[in-house]
């Protein structure tokens, strides 16, 4: 199992990302936002009591979904 990362690697990671060319950025930020699913059990549909609980979570995954065009 891989280490567990922190939101500051998320970050990181993002801005690495969004540099690349399209649709390969795109298909980057998707594979970025199903691991952090996972890490941090991201509830689908969204759940407000959830993002209320985890605000800087939330906002890095908006960020990165913001950041798509698929």
């Amino acid at each position: 199992m891989a280490a567990k990362k922190s939101l500051a690697d998320y970050q990181s990671e993002y801005e690495k990302i969004i540099f690349a060319d399209q649709p390969k950025k795109d298909i980057l930020l998707v594979s970025l936002m199903k691991e952090m699913e996972k890490q941090f059990n991201i509830p689908f549909p969204r759940n407000a009591a959830w993002e209320k609980e985890n605000p800087k979570i939330h906002a890095m995954y908006r960020k990165i979904a913001i950041t798509r065009t698929l």
